[in-house]
């Protein structure tokens, strides 16, 4: 690896690199919520997509598509919110209020997932890891917004 390289890598904060693992995760879980759509009913039905979204699928209508690229698009703004609080893009409007919001619902995603952990079917691994993974997004937001706040204090 080039100097540079090196350079830029290690001149990231801790707090920095977890920001950008959370945003690599949200642009990830955006473009595998897009190959669903490519993907068609068994995609949507293995990631677990509620019944209505599979039905949409399976009929052919706008629904699964529309409400997908919806989802992948919040996912894509998370990752943006994430890179323009590190630096790797311009710095973005609210992004002080965004990093707060994304890291509340993120850790919320894992927290109330829990009760559907147990099925009678057994443990549903895939929502223990969809909830482990996003709940990992949210404290990573935190430890983001805790470095903006910062940032801005020591700026005053």
């Amino acid at each position: 690896m080039c100097q540079c390289k090196k350079e830029l890598a290690l001149s990231f904060s801790v707090q920095s690199k977890l920001l950008i693992s959370a945003g690599v995760i949200a642009s990830a879980s955006a473009t595998w919520h897009l190959l669903c759509i490519c993907g068609g009913p068994s995609w949507f039905a293995f990631a677990r997509a509620p019944q209505q979204i599979i039905e949409s699928a399976q009929q052919g209508t706008m629904l699964a598509p529309i409400g997908t690229v919806i989802v992948a698009s919040l996912m894509f703004s998370c990752t943006m919110f994430a890179f323009s609080a590190v630096g790797l893009i311009r710095k973005v409007p609210l992004l002080k209020s965004a990093l707060i919001t994304i890291a509340t619902l993120c850790i919320l995603r894992g927290l109330i997932a829990i009760p559907t952990f147990a099925t009678p079917a057994g443990f549903d691994i895939w929502q223990i890891v969809a909830s482990t993974v996003w709940f990992y997004v949210g404290i990573c937001f935190v430890t983001g917004s805790i470095e903006q706040y910062k940032l801005c204090k020591s700026v005053i």
